[in-house]
């Protein structure tokens, strides 16, 4: 991490630490709680703009996060993280969540993100997915 450009290393402990604020929040509070203290994040105003980065460079921090704190790293934790610090950067984002299973089987929920109408984060296997919702930060 030392070797990182500062910057780099600032997104990557924003990251690491909206992550696991997020994994707190999904443990405490209502879903939809957490939905509207995200979209607030996107939209708040602060005193430092967050630095420009092209989405590659978030979805990155983001991931490289989760891999150091795996047992906060859940496919919704990821997306939601991703969706703030995107937002944050003015790359718009919606979260995805979709199930697959039923009808005698184990239901599977997934979630991912798209920006662009590109998927940026939890991509692999989606096309197995019915979407239940679409998550804008709202």
């Amino acid at each position: 991490m030392l070797s990182l450009p500062a910057a780099e290393r600032r997104l990557l402990v924003k990251a690491t630490i909206l992550l696991m604020v997020t994994k707190f929040c999904l443990w405490l509070l209502p879903f939809a709680l957490v939905r509207r203290l995200s979209g607030g994040l996107v939209r708040a105003p602060f005193r430092v703009r967050d630095e420009e980065y092209p989405p590659g460079k978030v979805v990155w921090a983001v991931e490289t996060a989760g891999r150091g704190i795996s047992r906060f790293s859940t496919c919704l934790t990821l997306a939601l993280t991703s969706q703030v610090l995107l937002g944050r950067r003015g790359h718009p984002a919606l979260v995805l969540i979709g199930v697959v299973g039923g009808g005698g089987s184990d239901l599977e929920a997934h979630a991912w993100v798209q920006s662009g109408g590109k998927v940026l984060v939890g991509g692999t296997g989606i096309e197995r997915y019915t979407i239940l919702a679409t998550l804008e930060a709202n």
